[in-house]
């Protein structure tokens, strides 16, 4: 009783930790009530923590709360939820994500590319600052640990009938997810090809709400789940001759 109570104080810690990640992660929409200078539909997220951005401190700081609660979460949320080789996957990609999210808070860009011409005839002539380069790197990897969670989580919520919210809504978010990610990468490619912006802006945008939305799912669900130690448990219990063979969640 007293693992129980443990592990299900555990799901609480790990579920409001992802909860608040997923807050954070989605503080780009200050910029509604907030004068950034950027126009939302073509410009980075990332830029709103640019060095040169008036308001850059703010998003940079909750960038790095973000990436720490939800890499936290993450952490926490594996011991306390199924031990199953999908799932923690899953959950070692989310805390890539968290990780890496935290930081690209550190690595922020020197100037705005997509608003400042300047800035950008300077980044095509390679007369930026490193961190530019290792700013889109820590990205890449970021949002690869966000698809690779978004997938495993997925999967592993339909393979051993767990979470069933999850279950429900996840392929739907995945596919969204794909579509937004390819969406801002053709962007990102005309616009490095001096071809325009192709609403660079919005597809971001719309790529990392959706990873928040997900992540704000997940953290109900793992509120919600039942202790994965007893599910473990009659798993592998011997079965009285007549007794019903477990279920596909106990698989």
């Amino acid at each position: 009783m007293t693992r129980t109570r443990r592990s299900a104080a555990h799901r609480r810690v790990a579920a409001t930790l992802l909860l608040l990640g997923a807050s954070a992660y989605t503080a780009w929409v200050l910029e509604v009530v907030l004068a950034t200078g950027l126009d939302p539909v073509q410009a980075y997220v990332s830029e709103l923590a640019a060095a040169d951005q008036p308001l850059g401190g703010l998003f940079r700081a909750t960038d790095l709360v973000a990436g720490l609660l939800v890499l936290a979460g993450a952490v926490t949320a594996l011991p306390a939820t199924e031990r199953r080789p999908w799932a923690t996957a899953g959950w070692a990609a989310l805390a890539l994500f968290g990780a890496a999210t935290a930081v690209d808070s550190r690595l922020p860009l020197s100037c705005a590319p997509t608003s400042d011409p300047a800035c950008a005839a300077r980044e095509t002539a390679g007369l930026v600052p490193a961190t530019h380069t290792a700013h889109a790197l820590s990205s890449s990897c970021a949002m690869l640990g966000a698809l690779a969670a978004l997938v495993l989580l997925t999967f592993a919520a339909r393979r051993y009938d767990r979470w069933p919210p999850l279950a429900r809504f996840g392929p739907a978010l995945v596919l969204a997810e794909l579509a937004a990610t390819l969406w801002t990468l053709a962007s990102v490619a005309a616009f490095s090809a001096g071809r325009g912006t192709w609403a660079l802006g919005a597809g971001q945008r719309l790529q990392v709400l959706l990873v928040a939305l997900y992540i704000a799912l997940l953290a109900v669900c793992v509120a919600r789940s039942g202790p994965a130690r007893a599910t473990e448990e009659r798993a592998s219990a011997p079965q009285a001759p007549g007794e019903p063979a477990a279920g596909r969640g106990d698989r």
